[in-house]
């Protein structure tokens, strides 16, 4: 399985015709879900298959995994790293769903139809049937990768906001007193000057989250797949955009109380250079003609006043 994810696409011996490609594919999956059930129907009661037919069950099942194999290397990297890494886990997915359910149908004894092999005869005809669901180009894998980013960010801003209304300091409202000492236990709650902090932090957030928008709309509206150089910058686009997410969540558990400002900084930071970054590509691109340079402009803008508020209010932690 390692060598199947890891080889390379077969370019260069034909001309490559994306709509024959993504037919192939779906006819190899076809035959492979109409394997999965051929296989899981033989193995589920008594009497026990033949010889000569569990040969023949294994012999297809071998050959449709292998049609599928081949085709998923039919597609060039020239066609879109972004396309080819969905198409690669959707076909790796197929091919652990057929090597599940031949191990399951192994290991239970021919009794009945268990329900393990249920399980593993259903998930083969999901990973099957995804095919129908894959972008047919880069421009489409990219925006379907934005969206999934654009989502974990969303929740990460959402978590945050809500710790925020409920996280307020219990003993605000009361002095010190002997009995209570310090005010509690500090590491629960945020300190004032915490909150001016984790204010610049979650504007920094809320341009993670306006700057995908607004990459996703671009890519929609003005987003190409038609020439190695539209399909490169496309790629470039999701893979720095790609690392909004982790680094937005990274931010968000440090924020957390009780909160290490120098750590704040740092992950905010962070974040701040994949948003430039984000914005630099998406503005040097062909998604993005002089009518939406002023959006990058203004994010831009935002994300440098958020980090220098961070900068200020963390100066005392260098």
């Amino acid at each position: 399985l390692s060598a199947f994810t890891e080889g390379e696409p077969a370019e260069g011996r034909e001309p490559f015709e994306l709509p024959r490609f993504w037919d192939a594919l779906g006819q190899t999956f076809k035959v492979t879900s109409q394997e999965a059930t051929k296989l899981s129907l033989a193995f589920s009661r008594p009497p026990l298959t033949s010889a000569e037919d569990c040969r023949k069950l294994s012999e297809d099942v071998q050959n449709a995994i292998l049609a599928v194999a081949t085709v998923y290397y039919w597609l060039p990297k020239g066609q879109g790293t972004t396309l080819r890494k969905m198409v690669r886990d959707a076909t790796t997915e197929v091919v652990e769903g057929m090597i599940q359910l031949t191990e399951t149908i192994l290991s239970a004894p021919l009794e009945s139809l268990s329900q393990e092999q249920l399980i593993s005869t259903g998930n083969v005809w999901e990973a099957c049937e995804q095919v129908s669901s894959l972008p047919r180009d880069n421009q489409a894998a990219v925006a379907s990768a934005l969206v999934a980013c654009l989502g974990v960010v969303k929740d990460a801003l959402e978590e945050m906001e809500r710790a925020l209304v409920e996280g307020r300091d219990p003993y605000r409202d009361i002095m010190e007193d002997e009995e209570l000492g310090f005010r509690g236990n500090r590491d629960t709650y945020w300190s004032e000057a915490d909150r001016k902090l984790l204010s610049s932090c979650m504007g920094l957030m809320k341009a993670s989250k306006a700057c995908l928008k607004k990459v996703l709309g671009v890519v929609k509206a003005y987003g190409k797949a038609d020439s190695p150089e539209q399909i490169a910058q496309l790629d470039d686009l999701a893979d720095i955009a790609n690392e909004i997410s982790p680094s937005v969540d990274e931010l968000a558990l440090s924020m957390y109380p009780p909160m290490n400002q120098l750590a704040v900084r740092l992950n905010a930071a962070k974040l701040a250079s994949v948003l430039k970054k984000v914005l630099e590509i998406t503005k040097t691109s062909h998604v993005c003609p002089p009518s939406e340079e002023g959006w990058v402009q203004f994010l831009t803008g935002a994300v440098d006043h958020n980090m220098n508020k961070i900068k200020n209010f963390t100066q005392g932690e260098m």
